[in-house]
């Protein structure tokens, strides 16, 4: 009888978590309790378009010929040009004050510019750089190195002469390492570096710590580094380091030119299983195939959308799901709560969804023949937070587009030939890069920094570093103006005339034309003038 107990208590986890798995392993199994528990199952239902006037319009819409080389058009050249050279001569310093580590956390993106900054700190200290670590990321999960990401002998050769570089520290200093800083306090750990630190203060709390044990390890180190009142030649060299050391391992670039390659000239769509793959034709032919195509950052995922406190049409178990996963997560700090829904349309803070920003490219002059190249995209029925009772599962879901591909779909009515990685590339090809979050989003930026556009449907670190990029490089670049899109989807009456010709009279001077940085700015996000120069 003990036993029979015994044996009772032990199998009861595994049938709670089978039962709690259960509505995501086979949801339609549960789609009578979806109308008995709206709170809990509907918010897996696809929400009707809201803009059904106008998503009719947008797919009987007809580009002209002329309106479509004039979007097409690369930027013509505005008078500035990449300067990242110093402005003295200068050589390494014969001795190094010792070594400077950086422990980075966040997606790609913000590491990228971490990178930047910790090459300029080493700098401000005479000090010899050792390669970044890069933290697994709670979210993510992603373990990718940064000679995983980042060609480590051409980040160190491209900055010879500007900062001494190594792999690992030497071998007196082993005993420097992330274990090590993670179990205790550590008189060469600084924790204390102030968001934006000033050069001055590198000068006088982590010099000391170099010159007393040689080595120093700053963490955290996220935006530790001012933009503003800085040396020309520090500015100079985070641009040198963002816009020219900072090279992807070949894997990554052979994938994105296999991908570029596909959207420019799509002789098939690659279906995959396992390592083998179906090569099927498509209608076009060569010539109307080949050439440019957009890429779309969606970034509609779950927690933005929460932390919006916006309303997505999904009625009330969405606005639910989405408060009490608002709560779980930041437990009442989200200003935006505060506001209506036509209020945060007004002052432009609801980021635009799927069928929202299709809208915006079909009144742009964006045909149903153009190709549109999804970054970041994986979409996905299955909620974050799942509560059965007063029991929650939290499932994290960065980068998910919220509602699924049901979401997605008046986007891929109004454009057709929409790809992303799995579309385009074989399950082979993927396969060094399938499952890590890192290496995904390196692909994605390489093929965005060689798209003819780049559109963003809300800010983020991603869209930051591509804007300031393809700045630097002369790029077409669209940024929504969400303060004028807004009230044009809150007024249900308006027709596809008037609402074409708000959206090309509010984006003319938003398609990559030069923004002098502000103070304050980013140096990544504005380039100019810190990096480039009037010609």
């Amino acid at each position: 009888m003990k036993i029979h107990h015994q044996n009772q208590s032990q199998r009861m986890p595994f049938a709670v978590l089978f039962v709690l798995l259960l509505p995501i392993l086979s949801p339609h199994l549960f789609s009578p309790l979806s109308r008995s528990y709206p709170s809990l199952f509907s918010e897996w239902n696809a929400p009707k378009p809201r803009h059904l006037p106008l998503l009719k319009a947008a797919l009987d819409r007809h580009v002209p010929v002329g309106e479509k080389n004039e979007l097409w058009s690369p930027l013509p050249y505005q008078g500035w040009k990449p300067c990242i050279e110093p402005t003295t001569i200068h050589t390494l310093p014969t001795k190094s004050q010792g070594y400077i580590q950086v422990f980075l956390d966040g997606g790609l993106n913000q590491q990228r510019m971490g990178i930047c900054d910790a090459v300029a700190v080493a700098k401000i200290l005479n000090a010899t750089l050792v390669i970044p670590h890069l933290e697994v990321n709670a979210v993510w999960q992603d373990t990718s190195s940064f000679a995983d990401i980042f060609d480590v002998e051409h980040f160190i050769d491209t900055l010879s002469h500007d900062v001494a570089i190594v792999k690992e520290p030497p071998s007196e200093y082993s005993w420097s390492s992330r274990e090590y800083y993670g179990t205790g306090i550590r008189a060469t750990r600084i924790k204390t570096a102030p968001v934006h630190g000033s050069a001055d203060w590198y000068l006088e709390n982590v010099l000391p710590v170099l010159q007393s044990y040689g080595i120093a390890a700053i963490a955290p180190f996220s935006h530790r580094l001012a933009f503003d009142k800085l040396p020309t030649n520090i500015q100079r060299l985070r641009c040198k380091v963002n816009f020219h050391a900072l090279a992807f391992v070949p894997h990554i670039r052979v994938l994105g030119d296999t991908l570029i390659n596909r959207l420019r000239h799509p002789f098939g769509k690659f279906h995959t299983s396992g390592t083998e793959f179906l090569k099927e034709r498509m209608n076009d032919t060569e010539s109307e195939g080949s050439g440019k195509f957009v890429v779309l950052h969606l970034r509609f995922d779950k927690d933005m959308a929460a932390h919006s406190s916006c309303d997505f049409g999904g009625g009330k178990a969405e606005r639910l799901a989405l408060a009490k996963y608002r709560q779980v997560l930041w437990q009442g700090r989200v200003l935006n709560s505060q506001f209506t829904d036509e209020a945060l349309r007004k002052q432009g803070r609801c980021p635009l969804t799927p069928e929202e920003i299709g809208l915006l490219l079909a009144a742009l002059g964006f045909s149903n023949s153009t190709r549109l190249y999804l970054a970041s995209h994986k979409a996905s029925t299955v909620p974050s937070l799942l509560e059965i009772g007063k029991l929650y599962i939290y499932f994290r879901a960065h980068n998910l587009v919220y509602g699924g591909e049901k979401r997605i779909s008046a986007l891929k009515k109004l454009f057709p030939l929409m790809d992303d990685k799995k579309s385009l590339a074989s399950a082979e090809e993927l396969k060094k890069v399938d499952g890590k979050a890192s290496l995904l989003a390196a692909v994605d930026y390489y093929v965005s920094l060689q798209s003819d556009i780049f559109i963003s449907a809300s800010p983020g670190n991603m869209h930051n570093a591509l804007v300031g990029h393809r700045t630097y490089l002369n790029l077409k670049t669209i940024r929504p103006n969400m303060v004028m899109l807004g009230p044009l989807f809150l007024n249900k009456s308006m027709e596809w005339p008037e609402f074409q010709h708000a959206v090309l009279s509010g984006h003319k001077s938003r398609q990559g034309q030069i923004r002098l940085r502000k103070e304050r700015q980013s140096i990544y996000t504005y380039p100019i003038p810190d990096c480039m120069c009037q010609s």
